[in-house]
């Protein structure tokens, strides 16, 4: 790995040394709790889980039975655009708290992950935007999209889990 790469899980991560520590230090998690950018997450977090499972449900309707593809494609689109809105605040949110853009320490992998979700989004959107491929493929690319935003969403979820879980320890 490199010095860069960090494992981390259980509310906890490896620092450079191979050290274990805790998800926050006291220090980010006041920087954590000041941040107006922890509420616009708390907030834009649900509401692209809740657009995500609509869209899915969209989707698969499409591909079932070839009706609604108009709706299936603005809820794919939607829910893009709250992928990106989540991200760009997120990278702040890190910022604030932990004093870096991306890939702090404690959410290395849920970052590096994210990255592969907003590709697979953003290719969806070119895709749709310079007609490749047919509309079946472009939805099973959403489809794809999806799958690997909730790995990203179930990741970040058990991290919160665990930063409550090291919290009430605390």
């Amino acid at each position: 790995m490199g010095a860069g790469l960090h494992r981390h899980s259980g509310g906890q991560h490896d620092d450079a040394a191979g050290r274990r520590v805790a998800l926050y230090t006291p220090e980010e998690r006041q920087r954590r709790d000041r941040s107006p950018w922890t509420l616009v997450q708390g907030i834009l977090a649900p509401i692209q889980f809740a657009v995500f499972l609509v869209s899915t449900v969209l989707v698969l309707r499409f591909l079932l039975t070839g009706e609604g593809e108009g709706i299936a494609t603005a809820s794919i689109v939607l829910k893009t655009m709250l992928l990106y809105a989540i991200m760009v605040t997120g990278s702040i949110w890190e910022k604030d708290v932990f004093g870096r853009w991306l890939f702090a320490p404690a959410f290395w992998w849920e970052d590096f992950f994210s990255f592969i979700v907003l590709a697979l989004h953003s290719l969806y959107l070119l895709a749709l935007l310079l007609g490749w491929w047919s509309v079946e493929a472009r939805m099973l690319l959403a489809l794809a999209a999806y799958a690997a935003y909730a790995v990203n969403a179930t990741q970040f979820l058990l991290k919160l889990r665990a930063a409550r879980r090291q919290e009430a320890l605390a």
